[in-house]
């Protein structure tokens, strides 16, 4: 038997909504028995995530949209992350200098990097028409 549950929002491109999906996020994984921390941790995470899909995927155009899937099935939680826009090359990526990134001051690029420290699994796929990202954390 499959006691998965499913939330699902679209929202518009816009980092005014980031407190919104911040705030859903938030709500159904304390529903789901997450601790403060773990949530905390999720929402960087998502946050980030969503900052990258309006900022790069989209350039910041507002009248796009992009979705947001939460599964639970027990002590897991999938997020899934589908846009429309520009595509991320994952082979392009390179781990951020954590040093040189402090001693420059420098902000940005750190996207990815918090991600996947904050998930315990986080993938991407793109193809010609959607961008999906799926990042998982199991409750504790």
């Amino acid at each position: 038997m499959n006691n998965s549950v499913t939330y699902h929002k679209a929202i518009k491109a816009a980092t005014s909504n980031l407190a919104e999906i911040r705030s859903f996020v938030a709500k159904h994984a304390n529903e789901h028995g997450f601790s403060e921390r773990q949530i905390s941790d999720i929402q960087l995470a998502v946050d980030e995530a969503c900052t990258n899909i309006i900022k790069h995927a989209y350039s910041f155009d507002s009248t796009k949209k992009f979705t947001i899937e939460l599964e639970f099935d027990g002590s897991q939680l999938s997020i899934t992350l589908t846009d429309r826009g520009q595509g991320f090359n994952p082979d392009r990526y390179k781990k951020p200098d954590l040093k040189k990134q402090i001693e420059k001051k420098k902000r940005g690029g750190m996207g990815v990097y918090l991600i996947k420290s904050l998930m315990d699994d986080v993938s991407y796929s793109a193809n010609t028409d959607k961008n999906v990202l799926r990042m998982s954390k199991t409750r504790v």
